[in-house]
């Protein structure tokens, strides 16, 4: 029996859920703040807890790999365990790895994040194009092949990455970003059941000027947008469909600091402001 898909999935749950998606990033700082233990087991706590009061209110989680990856062995322990309560909550996972290369390594990338049944399981995976798009190919089907998705980096939030990924480096006058998109899409018009969102997604951060990189507007079929820089990067959620235009339906806004910032006794008001946020209420 073939597996419903990440994107129909994904789909399902912003409708439900509104399209939030809580950033588990367990970093030196916050864990001082809210009194946790700067290791794998405060990492764990830290991540828990974000999970209770995001089950139900929101449709996806993110954790960033590279804050339990820090404690080795016992922090992939501690991922495991969060991952697999997050998903078993109804939360949809992005496990934010930014992983990238070619052949047997990607593949052994994919099954270690995608497979199912694997200790690291989530339901999509960030990957970084700059081996080529097409290094991504083997992965992208092996993600479909088991209902899972990816989030192929294209205009990320950081200021570094303009020369790169703004740059118009091909003969016909197109960006990177913006040949990375185009074949993304071009991977899901082959895939995808032009009803329901493409599995094959892309990271845009919510600062960046589009108009600058190259990237322009509607999308067929249409397919998730991971959104980061939203809250203490710069931008307002209220703002998202300005910022993304036509884009905007399938966006999927990421915070996290903001969220996490007045302690684990805010997390819910905070995560039903941004979401009253998002539908455009006033508070």
């Amino acid at each position: 029996m073939t597996p419903r898909s990440f994107g129909s999935r994904l789909q399902s749950a912003v409708a439900e859920r509104g399209r939030l998606c809580v950033g588990i990033d367990p970093h030196e700082a916050i864990l001082t703040d809210w009194g946790l233990a700067r290791t794998a087991e405060g990492a764990r706590e830290f991540s828990l807890r974000v999970i209770d009061a995001a089950a139900g209110r929101v449709s996806s989680v993110k954790p960033q790999v590279a804050f339990f990856e820090r404690f080795g062995a016992a922090g992939y322990v501690a991922l495991e365990e969060v991952i697999a309560t997050a998903r078993d909550a109804g939360l949809l996972v992005i496990a934010d790895a930014k992983r990238g290369d070619i052949g047997s390594t990607m593949a052994g990338y994919a099954a270690a994040w995608l497979m199912p049944g694997a200790p690291l399981e989530a339901d999509a995976l960030t990957v970084s194009p700059y081996l080529g798009v097409g290094a991504l190919t083997e992965s992208m089907t092996f993600a479909l092949e088991h209902g899972k998705g990816l989030f192929v980096l294209a205009a990320t939030s950081n200021p570094e990455a303009h020369d790169v990924q703004g740059a118009h480096a091909f003969s016909d006058g197109e960006s990177v970003a913006s040949r990375v998109l185009d074949e993304a899409w071009e991977f899901n018009s082959q895939t995808s059941d032009p009803e329901t969102w493409g599995s094959i997604g892309v990271v845009i951060g919510a600062t960046v000027d589009r108009v600058q990189f190259g990237i322009g507007g509607a999308i067929a079929p249409l397919a998730p947008v991971l959104a980061p820089g939203f809250g203490a990067q710069g931008a307002n959620l209220s703002d998202l469909a300005d910022i993304f235009g036509e884009l905007s339906p399938a966006v999927l806004a990421n915070e996290s600091r903001g969220v996490v910032a007045g302690g684990p006794t805010e997390l819910i008001s905070r995560i039903d402001a941004r979401n009253a946020e998002l539908r455009g209420e006033r508070a």
